[in-house]
């Protein structure tokens, strides 16, 4: 897929201003794509580095050994202190589309444990609502019935060929979607049987969202109270 001209260059912007909120010691969670990339490639470098972190899939913990980074589990409390990655879109209510990389279902689990997730996208992913399609994992042998579920709320569905989830499960994309109400259509999706999760994170949204230019700028957004 091609990238917009400074995509890169906005990434590693919004990736850097999420440094300061890394604290030496602590276990972090990590995503996975290129803004999660971004943001390990950053933190090889930086003086403050986590003592270990949890990735959300097979790449980002590969990515984390490379830079002397240790991968863990998620701690047996089931909280982390901070979760960092990136997204395919992020509204003005700082909710989320992901899953393009399909490491939705870790991803999610991440979030919900962060006390602090931080997000970074480049300029052209904040958008005034979420547009779709939307990634969903699903149980191998439920790819059918799922599809159909789908259907009837109105999706044309795609599974995405020869890719199977870290979990072993399959990716469906769901297009034409109402998304005019994340939260209640991330709830409709979750009570599909056969639904892993989906790449809506309305339920869980971003608490802080850095939103980089290919300038080098970053916009820093936060839901109140953080």
């Amino acid at each position: 897929m091609t990238e917009p001209d400074g995509a890169a260059d906005a990434r590693l912007a919004a990736a850097r201003a999420a440094l300061p909120f890394v604290e030496a010691g602590t276990i972090i969670g990590v995503g996975t794509g290129r803004a999660a990339a971004a943001f390990v490639e950053m933190l090889a470098d930086s003086p403050v580095r986590p003592r270990a972190a949890v990735a959300s899939s097979s790449v980002t913990a590969a990515r984390l050994r490379e830079v002397g980074i240790g991968v863990v589990d998620l701690p047996d409390d089931g909280r982390l202190p901070l979760y960092v990655d990136g997204a395919d879109q992020a509204d003005r209510e700082l909710r989320l589309l992901k899953g393009r990389g399909g490491a939705l279902a870790r991803e999610k689990v991440l979030a919900s444990a962060a006390a602090l997730f931080v997000c970074i996208v480049e300029q052209e992913k904040a958008v005034t609502r979420l547009t779709g399609p939307v990634p969903v994992e699903v149980l191998p042998m439920a790819a059918s019935y799922v599809m159909r579920a789908l259907g009837a709320l109105g999706a044309t569905c795609t599974a995405r060929a020869g890719f199977v989830t870290d979990n072993g499960n399959v990716i469906v994309d769901a297009d034409g979607l109402d998304l005019s109400d994340p939260l209640c259509l991330e709830g409709e999706l979750a009570a599909i049987a056969g639904v892993v999760e989906c790449g809506i994170f309305a339920r869980r949204p971003t608490d802080v969202l850095f939103v980089g230019s290919p300038d080098g700028s970053v916009r820093e957004l936060r839901r109140p109270g953080e």
